[in-house]
């Protein structure tokens, strides 16, 4: 049985009775007049309740959408409501969202066609990875007399889980197999020299080049031969996603962590692409997750699911703890790239003695991120003595950053300095360029 409630109508026809009845203690004629508006709204009042509950259940709702969403692009969701009613409804849907997107006015107005169902979409924008759940539908049907409403509740629980985009993992994926790099903003680079990777000896044809001439099969074959060489293939690359509360830091409504995230998806799916292993690490105050290095198909998608619902525990990153869990787990020197963030050189200080310690064994890339606020005041020209203040401490900043990647370069770790709009692209063109000098 649908609940009952009262439109915003039958008061206001109410309140204007009311002040007819005020009116007519100075004029009495209109006290005739005040008696009939309150005896018509009686009668369509009741008239109003015996069209809309006069049969149970006239309405039936359902909502879909996938079982995934991707963060930071819309999704769509859609709204499909049957009426049995034999004359045209208005509706009021109230659909429960899930409570991270905190609205509260989040209301549907729609009216129907008789026998016809209704069919509607709406789209969400989420921001934040983990699992989203809705709750009821509540529809509230109005009458054409709009003085009543009977309202449906439907008990419709739907989780779906936002997982970082990844509607950029198909593009990137030519620049694997293709050297059009230009096409996402990435540079060109120059491929120096041959892979030390052996692959067969053939027959020199037209355009081979001279000084991969094998003389020894030359002179037993009596023809002129050739080393044809490959990429070096199957090294081990991991992504280390720091989780530290410096990580939270928005940028475009995403914290510094899920651009991170989304980032090293994409670098992930790249590696694969290039038959590299690709892992993952993520820590913050513990190491949370290690998945080891493999080539497997299905270990795109183990990343994904160990990505998608990862939150900090705003806490500072150990880096101690990391050293040392990248000692005990990771025998074979690898690639390791690691998404953090520091704001000052003194941070950067305390933790690169564990750096360094890392560097030792593997081939270290540190990414960390310009603070574009700072930027945007640097770039400006302040006309008072508080900006020109604010401008020399921002420009202190800026500088201490440009330090970090002297600092980190200094001891042989490769430091990437950029904005998280910028994220992917300078780290697939450093990795791209790291490949083509056969430094991986």
């Amino acid at each position: 049985m649908p609940a009952f409630f009262i439109n915003n109508r039958w008061f206001l026809v109410l309140a204007t009775i009311a002040v007819a009845c005020v009116l007519a203690f100075f004029i009495p004629w209109i006290w005739n007049i005040a008696m009939i508006l309150l005896l018509l709204l009686a009668i369509l009042t009741v008239v109003d309740a015996l069209l809309l509950f006069s049969k149970q259940q006239k309405i039936t709702a359902d909502r879909f959408t996938t079982e995934r969403w991707h963060l930071g692009e819309d999704n769509m969701v859609s709204l499909r409501i049957g009426t049995a009613y034999s004359f045209p409804v208005h509706l009021e849907i109230i659909d429960e969202l899930p409570d991270v997107f905190q609205k509260r006015d989040f209301i549907l107005h729609y009216k129907t066609t008789p026998g016809k169902a209704l069919s509607k979409q709406y789209i969400l924008k989420p921001l934040k990875r983990g699992a989203y759940s809705f709750g009821d539908i509540n529809v509230y049907v109005m009458s054409p007399l709009q003085l009543l409403k009977a309202r449906y509740k439907f008990d419709a629980p739907l989780t779906v889980k936002v997982y970082p985009t990844t509607k950029l993992l198909r593009s990137y994926q030519l620049l694997a197999t293709t050297d059009r790099h230009s096409l996402f903003g990435a540079r060109k680079v120059r491929r120096l020299g041959h892979s030390i990777e052996f692959e067969q000896i053939k027959e020199y044809v037209i355009g081979d080049d001279i000084r991969t001439i094998n003389w020894k099969a030359t002179a037993r074959r009596g023809s002129m031969m050739v080393n044809t060489y490959t990429d070096i293939r199957s090294q081990q690359i991991f992504c280390i996603i720091d989780k530290g509360r410096s990580m939270k830091m928005p940028f475009e409504g995403m914290t510094l962590m899920d651009h991170s995230i989304k980032s090293a998806l994409v670098f992930l799916n790249i590696a694969l692409h290039k038959h590299d292993k690709a892992g993952l690490i993520t820590f913050s105050s513990q190491v949370n997750d290690i998945i080891p290095a493999d080539q497997g198909a299905k270990q795109m998608h183990k990343i994904l699911e160990t990505l998608y619902n990862q939150t900090t525990d705003f806490q500072d990153a150990d880096y101690e703890r990391l050293l040392g869990q990248v000692h005990l787990k990771i025998s074979q020197r690898s690639f390791l790239l690691l998404f953090s963030n520091f704001e000052s050189l003194s941070s950067l200080n305390r933790q690169m003695p564990y750096l360094r310690g890392i560097a030792k064994k593997h081939m270290l890339c540190v990414v960390f991120f310009e603070n574009t606020a700072v930027k945007e005041i640097v770039d400006n020209q302040p006309d008072t003595i508080e900006g020109i203040y604010t401008k020399t401490i921002a420009e202190r900043f800026d500088y201490e950053k440009k330090q970090m990647v002297k600092e980190l370069r200094r001891y042989g770790i490769i430091a990437i300095l950029t904005t998280p709009e910028k994220l992917t692209v300078d780290v697939i063109n450093n990795y791209l360029e790291l490949k083509s000098r056969q430094l991986l």
